[in-house]
């Protein structure tokens, strides 16, 4: 059986529009073509920052981009990090058109919240907490690109930079930079602030579209809600900002990051529309669908973890509900939460206990 080229398994990774449906199916199904996946996207977050900032609404692509920098570092490639420049607005595209971020926005439609009136938008959804959802690496592949069923347009995009010190990171985001008041064995020195200004994209459902993809893939569409043609859907996050500690490496040995948590509003659907019609489509794997089908309308926002290579537990940070996240080698941990509208990451070549240290420490700073 013939195996998609090294080109079309990077595709999968960069571009994932341009790959077909059959090399799509065969390496979601193909244990040779999913190792091969794998090294591409390594190759790709050694190319990238080892891990940047910002309002992106994709965690477990920033865990991944920090566990494939350490792999580096502990193999003996060093991995810094030169100043953000305008390749972050192409990967920025690159990411909206993943499976991963397909995977997290798909999340958000599905997740719930309350209806606001904004103009002539109504807010579907916000973040109010997170939660871990287990995805397999073949699911991301399997995970319908949105492009097949719309239009995704880019509106504002996050121009992730470096600033010189916290005040002007605090200037430019209005986010009060995370402060950390003694920290874990092994980090030294003074942190580099990043920031990410506000990142928006808007999905369009077009039914033709759809019905088209949906043939190519072998099922017919499901009959679209009334309104549902046409309507949009935005998705929001940001700004951002990160403190940023660096190893000998130039990989991070500590990050500390906060982002006006991602949220979602729509032009002419409300959330349980959105969600009951996108989780009949075809293409969403089961299991996924089966988890997202779990979340109540309370504004908890999926996090998409890799299964086998990142654990998870729930905890509470300053009396929030929390996420930790730990690799499969125990070498990285991170925790992720949620606090009246904004979100809170710390990871880094720390312990579990470590990083709830941090967290804790931050948390009580506010």
């Amino acid at each position: 059986m013939r195996h998609p080229t090294d080109g079309t398994l990077r595709r999968l990774v960069d571009e994932p529009a341009g790959v077909t449906d059959a090399d799509r199916d065969h390496v979601a199904g193909c244990s040779v073509c999913l190792a091969g996946l794998a090294v591409a996207q390594r190759d790709a977050a050694t190319v990238g920052a080892a891990l940047g900032p910002g309002p992106i609404p994709d965690l477990d692509v920033a865990w991944q981009r920090l566990s494939r920098s350490v792999s580096a570092e502990r193999g003996g490639a060093a991995t810094a990090t030169g100043p953000v420049t305008g390749s972050s607005a192409r990967r920025w595209r690159s990411r909206l058109r993943s499976p991963v971020v397909v995977g997290v926005g798909v999340a958000v439609l599905l997740a719930g919240g309350g209806a606001a009136a904004a103009t002539d938008w109504f807010q579907i959804f916000r973040t109010e907490q997170v939660a871990p959802i287990t995805v397999s690496q073949a699911e991301l592949v399997q995970i319908p690109d949105l492009s097949a069923y719309g239009d995704l347009e880019v509106v504002t995009e996050p121009d992730l930079r470096r600033v010189e010190d916290a005040e002007t990171a605090e200037e430019v985001t209005g986010l009060a930079v995370p402060e950390v008041g003694t920290l874990p064995r092994g980090v030294v020195g003074a942190p580099e602030y990043q920031v990410g200004d506000m990142a928006s994209a808007v999905f369009t459902f077009d039914a033709d579209q759809a019905a088209r993809s949906t043939a190519d893939a072998g099922g017919p569409l499901p009959a679209p809600p009334a309104g549902l043609d046409g309507s949009q859907i935005r998705l929001s996050a940001g700004p951002g900002v990160a403190a940023v500690w660096k190893s000998g490496s130039g990989a991070p040995a500590l990050l500390v990051g906060r982002a006006v948590a991602p949220t979602a509003a729509s032009s002419g659907v409300d959330f349980a529309t959105a969600r009951d019609y996108l989780l009949s489509l075809p293409g969403l794997p089961e299991d996924l669908a089966a988890q997202l089908r779990g979340f109540s309308e309370d504004g908890t926002l999926p996090i998409p973890v890799l299964s086998g290579e990142v654990a998870s537990e729930t905890t509470e940070v300053g009396g929030a509900p929390a996420t930790v996240l730990t690799d499969a080698g125990g070498v990285m941990a991170g925790v992720v939460w949620v606090e009246d509208g904004v979100v809170t990451a710390v990871a880094g070549t720390l312990s579990t206990d470590e990083v709830l240290a941090v967290a804790r420490d931050v948390a009580s700073g506010r």
